[in-house]
Parts: C-alpha cells; structure tokens; sequence
C-alpha cells in the first residue's frame, strides 16, 4: 500500500530514465514518477516531460546538465532507474550512486526483448525488478521503500 503523501518520509528521490537514448518510455516515466511521489521529493520530475526531446534539454549546455544532476545525485537518498532503454547517462548515474554508497532500485521490462547489461544486472549495489508494465510497480515501490 502506498503512503499518502502527507506521512512519506521526507525522501529525496533522483528518478533516472532515458534522454538521449530514446524517449519512447517518456509517458511511462511520467507514471512512475507520480507513483514515487508518494515516497518523497522526486528531483528529476523533468525527465518525464513530454517536451524534452532526444536532443535533451537544449537551453542548457552539456556541462550544466552534468554538474547539476551530479548535485542532485549526491543530494539524493536513493536512485530509481528505469532501465529498458539502453542509456549511456542513465548507466553512468548508476555507478556514481554506487560509487557514492547510494541504494540503486533498477526497473527492467524483459519482455520488451532487451537483455539488460551485465554491467547493471552484475552490479551488487543495484537491486533489479522485472516488471510488465506501470501497474506492477505499486507493490514494487512499497517493498523497496518499507525496507529502506
């Protein structure tokens, strides 16, 4: 069961999903960060906006794109990372937030005919779901976030 907003703990969630590497799930990250609100601050509400493109956020440059989300990263307590969409920058706010100790939640739809890199699946301070679609991810969310 989720927890109303008013009781969630006071989280600060970094949400990763894929920019540059397609945005064929933005509407899907959209859900799952509706769902996360629940649990606390979502940082990164911007990656679900459906008007980001696959150029990414284009009034800012690359090295301000990078400084700031490494700033929300180590703000961060926990990592969400939808995983399906192959992405080079996703991978790489993965193993910051391992590097730094942060707990890493990776969410993965196999069925959409992707294998996952080793280099997330192998990684110990990533723990992986599987998952159908967004409604599969209430009792997910609620698990992780009672153990934590």
């Amino acid at each position: 069961m989720d927890a109303p907003l008013d009781e969630a703990p006071a989280r600060r969630i970094y949400f990763a999903g894929s920019i540059r590497g397609g945005r064929g799930d933005a509407a899907l990250y959209g859900e799952i960060i509706a769902l996360l609100r629940a649990y606390g601050e979502v940082l990164t509400e911007h990656v679900a906006s459906p008007g980001l493109t696959p150029a990414g956020e284009e009034a800012l440059r690359d090295r301000e794109i990078h400084d700031r989300d490494l700033a929300w990263l180590a703000s961060c307590d926990c990592v969400i990372a939808e995983v399906t969409t192959a992405s080079l920058g996703v991978g790489y706010e993965i193993a910051c937030a391992w590097a730094w100790g942060k707990p890493v939640l990776c969410l993965f739809r196999p069925a959409r005919g992707h294998s996952l890199s080793a280099m997330i699946a192998g990684c110990p301070g990533a723990r992986v779901e599987n998952y159908r679609d967004a409604a599969d991810l209430a009792p997910i969310f609620a698990g992780y976030f009672a153990a934590s």
